[in-house]
């Protein structure tokens, strides 16, 4: 069951910034599945990362900026960067996000779900 199924219980979650934590769910050979939680006004700085990452809102709202474009999604909104491409959110109210990465990202195999990959 452990390789198969991770509960939440088997997670912990990272305080990145003021206001921004995470939760590494699952990982893959090729994919891992994160939960981020802003409070509002909190801030995830601009960024840029080699991995693909999709993103769907679960709750809440914030400013999304991909690049040049800034966009506000709102719960049931998703969203796509590209590998390497300049982003950041800011937290209009507090929002829940699930995150997917391809490939896993190494600096967040710090939780007991990363411990199934592969």
């Amino acid at each position: 069951m452990a390789d198969v199924f991770v509960m939440r219980a088997a997670t912990r979650v990272v305080q990145m910034f003021p206001g921004v934590a995470r939760r590494t769910l699952t990982v893959g050979e090729r994919l891992m599945l994160v939960e981020s939680v802003m409070e509002a006004g909190a801030s995830m700085p601009l960024h840029h990362h080699p991995h693909e990452q999709l993103s769907y809102v679960v709750e809440g709202a914030y400013e999304v900026t991909i690049g040049s474009e800034k966009v506000v999604c709102r719960k049931g909104d998703s969203y796509r960067v590209a590998p390497n491409v300049p982003h950041a959110q800011r937290a209009l109210e507090r929002t829940v996000a699930v995150d997917a990465f391809s490939p896993p990202r190494e600096e967040y195999m710090d939780s007991p779900a990363a411990d199934t990959a592969g």
